[in-house]
């Protein structure tokens, strides 16, 4: 999986009720074909994350199908998830 692209987001709190700020990203990868996450209009990845003084980690994931907006019913294997982990941690101030 090649991440080539993200949006960034900071979700609004204003209740304060949440600890510390949330993120959400919309991540786009490339697959190869012979991928169980290859479709021709290909997928992005929703990754909402957290960052407190303490830590950062992701708190919820979910793949889309960038055709219909769909979530689709797959789970990134863990070298995936130390991926997308890895680049959020990378990104979240650029």
């Amino acid at each position: 999986m090649i991440i080539t692209d993200h949006t960034l987001e900071k979700i609004a709190d204003p209740f304060g009720i949440l600890e510390g700020n949330r993120y959400e990203f919309h991540l786009f990868a490339l697959v190869d074909e012979e991928d169980e996450l290859f479709s021709p209009e290909g997928f992005y990845i929703r990754v909402l994350y957290a960052v407190t003084d303490t830590e950062q980690k992701i708190v919820g994931l979910f793949l889309h199908n960038r055709a219909d907006d769909s979530v689709l019913d797959f789970e990134l294997e863990e070298d995936e998830l130390e991926q997308v982990r890895d680049y959020c941690a990378a990104h979240l101030n650029k």
